[in-house]
Parts: C-alpha cells; sequence; structure tokens
C-alpha cells in the first residue's frame, strides 16, 4: 500500500468521506485481526462494469474483462490476508447468456483460460474452489475443468471461494423446493411440517453462513437475482467503480443484523452507499 493518504469511504450509510493513512490502516487491521468477529465471515460480489470500464478508456470489452480477472485474484488475496471465511463472486448470470454471442464466446474462454491458470495458485494457498448454477450448458471442456478444479481443491479450509457461473436467485430456490418436495413425496418430511430451514438446507450453499455484506461494482443498485434467498439480512454496499478499478485497502464498515463488521472498502476514482437489508 503506498505510504500516501488514502481516501476511502466507510462503507456505511449516511457517513461522511473520511481519510486514513497507512499507519491507521495497520493499527485498525491489526485490531479486527485481534477480534475475528469484526470481520465478514462471508463476502459475496457482483463483478459488473468492466465492460464499461474497457468502453470508458476506448478499449474492446475483452480487456475490461481480463482486468476484471486481475481485480478479483487481488480479492482474493485480500480475503485470505484477512482471514475471511468465504467469498462468493458472481461471474456468469443465467440471463448473460443473453448477450451477443462474441461476447458470451469470449467470456466462456476467459473462464476456461483463467481455470488453467490460477487453480494451482489457488491450492497452494488453500483456497477450496466450488462452483455454483446450472453446469449443463458449458462445454465438455470447461464442465471438465470445473470438476477437476473442485477435487483439486477440495480439501483446503483456509477460504471457500464460489463461483456462480450459470447462476440465478430464482433457479436455486426452485432447485432447493423440489429437493423439499421429493421429501415430502417419499414420505420423509410431512407438509405440514415444512419450515424455511428444510429450503436453506438444499440451497447451494446450505454449508456456508449466509453473506454478511455483498458488494456490487458497477454502479448498478440492485442485487440482479443474485443468491435471493441468502441475501435476507445481509448489508448490501454499492460502488460506482467497475470491478477492474478497484483496489483493496479494507473491507466495508458497518453493522449486519446486529453482528459489527469492520474496516474499509477502498475504491479508486469512485464512491459508494451502503443499504440495510
Amino acid at each position: 500500500m503506498p505510504d500516501a493518504i488514502l481516501p476511502v469511504l466507510t462503507g456505511a450509510a449516511g457517513r461522511a468521506a473520511k481519510h486514513v493513512t497507512k499507519a491507521e490502516h495497520g493499527a485498525e487491521l491489526n485490531a479486527a485481526q485481534d477480534n475475528p468477529g469484526s470481520l465478514p465471515r462471508h463476502i459475496a460480489i457482483i463483478m459488473d462494469g468492466n465492460g464499461r470500464w474497457a468502453r470508458a478508456r476506448l478499449l474492446p470489452r475483452a480487456i475490461g474483462h481480463r482486468e476484471g480477472v486481475k481485480a478479483v485474484r487481488r480479492v482474493v488475496e485480500a480475503c485470505i490476508d484477512r482471514a475471511v471465511g468465504a467469498l462468493t463472486l458472481f461471474a456468469f448470470s443465467s440471463e448473460n447468456w443473453r448477450r451477443p454471442s462474441d461476447e458470451v464466446g469470449m467470456i466462456m474462454d476467459l473462464f476456461v483460460n483463467t481455470l488453467k491458470k490460477e487453480v494451482a495458485a489457488l491450492d497452494r494457498n488453500g483456497v477450496r474452489l466450488r462452483f455454483i448454477g446450472e453446469r449443463s450448458a458449458f462445454s465438455d471442456n470447461l464442465r471438465r475443468l470445473i470438476a477437476g478444479a473442485e477435487e483439486q481443491t477440495a480439501s483446503n479450509d483456509r477460504l471457500e471461494l464460489a463461483i456462480a457461473a450459470n447462476y440465478g436467485g430464482q433457479w436455486d430456490i426452485t432447485e432447493a423446493c423440489r429437493t423439499v418436495v421429493r421429501r415430502v413425496a417419499s414420505g420423509e418430511l410431512q407438509p405440514q411440517d415444512v419450515c424455511s430451514s428444510d429450503i436453506s438446507a438444499a440451497l447451494s450453499l446450505a454449508d456456508l453462513p449466509a453473506p454478511d455484506l455483498f458488494i456490487r461494482t458497477g454502479g448498478e443498485q440492485r442485487i440482479s437475482n443474485f443468491l435471493l434467498w441468502q441475501l435476507a439480512y445481509t448489508e448490501l454496499y454499492f460502488t460506482g467503480s467497475a470491478v477492474a478499478g478497484v483496489r483493496c485497502r479494507r473491507i466495508p464498515s458497518g453493522r449486519c443484523a446486529g453482528m459489527p463488521i469492520g474496516g474499509v472498502w477502498a475504491h479508486r476514482g469512485a464512491g459508494g452507499a451502503a443499504q440495510g437489508a
């Protein structure tokens, strides 16, 4: 981190921007590490705005997506450094198939190349990689790479990294409900005994705590069919920066469902706004 004073936002609604020196950052980070409960256990991010980031610089959209991959690497490293337990990234939604075919093809190629290049490093750093979403639409090669990456990293426990690909929150809830219906049909569960915990237990990330913090880059202020069930009590944080332009300093501060979340998330050239769900 540069020694210069860093412009940062506290990430809490209604608070003014503040400046934090490197020394102050180190002191707050040490305090957070001494009190693990002050950090989010699970962060969920919609990585948006890379195409617009590239267009604003008169660059091809493909470059924006590639820069987004680099930013994701920085986010993963920051989560490892700060002992965040889980990170879920919305890489490709079920609605993204509606984009121009050449862009979809480029994203799929980037997916393949990123898996080939990054899995070994993730494994060395103790990251368990998993993918959530409907895989049947992907090529055989991509499905094989996904399965291989999950198998290679299955025993790691330093960070749970979930990639939502061809994923939709409505799809996730529907699949969970189908699981519950099958339990009822088999006689394992009585209809009058069905409760929300049965659905929660059948969701894609049932073994992880619900996200404490949701971040969306790119300027849009909606959750766009991402983890609809799991975000019920999550703090929502929106920034105008594309993920390609984000530099990790610290994690946003705020409170979610009564639990303190310490730190700050810094952006280059843009502010943000936090909203309680």
